[in-house]
């Protein structure tokens, strides 16, 4: 007899359902959301053919420790699953979710989800920590320009060196403005060396990585688009097709087809906004700043010519991702062409 089990992970505490092949309940707990206390558990029940558990914040850990454990774990799309599990039961509750979970596992509709190693989320953790630093500190200099544009005073760009001392020279007259100016200066100065460390380290990263090093051969791809793509792609042999890249980042335009209605519309914009970003800008340094001879840049000027020049930038960005992800799939260095 074949079982499977669904788990509906919470922060403190994890519910588990195991049923049969036949969809019948063999065994129900709840246990401690850790990889130790479920695998503990699961160890009470029947041995399961599959274990379920949607992806969320602690999909991660959870999945890396089971799978340790030699707990055969399959992580799932949450969407898909949250649309199934409406149907199944009238009220939503922890129990009813891991009995749908078990369900799903059971009759095999769901859709499986690559869990990224550890050390892939550890670098991107950087990558969101660097991007929120980065906007504290325009805020923090927008609002240190507008309370200076009340008095009359127009400063220069926030990371100029001047910045910084025409903001202490035209609040040192003011006593309530000097005391504004000079705790959202040392904010801004925190906020800087926070960055510099961040950015030191991704320096580090870079240096010590082969992938990123070949990735970086490309024009306008820099140390942090090498390697938030290296992080997002994690195992390049997950993707059957490099094409298939571009539908992962959210590159590819969305569509809508029912009967007579086949509608095509903009990209996606699924997946890792922060990547996509980086390889829109990646492109957009490729068409305006590199000044070589590339065929790929002069097939996106000619999109540019035929449509609109973003455009052209969202399709040399989707090409580079198919490029990349063929460079870390095969090992190969960028050849211009």
């Amino acid at each position: 007899m074949e079982y499977f089990a669904g788990l509906d992970v919470s922060m403190e505490e994890t519910h588990i359902c195991v049923v049969d092949r036949d969809g019948a309940i063999v065994f129900e707990t709840q246990a401690i959301s850790s990889a130790a206390a479920i695998a503990e558990a699961l160890g009470a029940a029947p041995t399961c053919r599959r274990v379920v558990f949607e992806t969320g914040r602690m999909a991660p850990m959870l999945f890396h420790g089971l799978a340790e454990l030699k707990v055969p774990v399959i992580c799932i799309e949450s969407r898909q699953a949250y649309q199934a599990l409406k149907t199944l039961t009238t009220h939503k509750t922890d129990r009813n979710d891991a009995r749908g979970l078990a369900q799903l596992a059971r009759t095999g509709f769901y859709k499986a989800v690559h869990v990224k190693s550890l050390p892939a989320h550890a670098v991107r953790a950087l990558i969101v920590a660097r991007k929120k630093l980065v906007g504290q500190r325009v805020t923090l200099e927008n609002q240190i320009r507008g309370l200076a544009m009340v008095f009359g005073v127009r400063l220069p760009r926030g990371l100029s060196p001047a910045f910084v001392d025409q903001v202490v020279q035209m609040s040192a007259s003011i006593p309530g403005l000097s005391g504004a100016m000079r705790g959202l200066v040392a904010a801004r100065a925190a906020v800087l060396e926070a960055v510099s460390a961040i950015d030191a380290d991704v320096k580090r990263l870079v240096r010590v990585s082969d992938a990123c090093q070949r990735l970086m051969t490309i024009p306008g791809v820099g140390q942090l688009t090498a390697l938030a793509f290296a992080a997002a792609v994690d195992d390049p042999s997950r993707f059957r097709r490099s094409r298939d890249l571009g539908a992962y980042l959210g590159l590819v335009p969305r569509r809508y087809q029912s009967g007579e209605i086949d509608y095509v519309g903009s990209i996606s914009k699924v997946g890792d906004k922060r990547v996509r970003t980086l390889l829109y800008e990646a492109a957009n340094v490729m068409l305006t700043r590199y000044k070589g001879e590339l065929k790929l840049k002069d097939w996106a000027l000619a999109i540019a010519r035929r449509s609109t020049m973003r455009k052209a930038r969202i399709a040399l960005a989707r090409r580079l991702a198919i490029i990349m992800h063929a460079m870390l799939r095969h090992g190969t260095e960028f050849r211009p062409a």
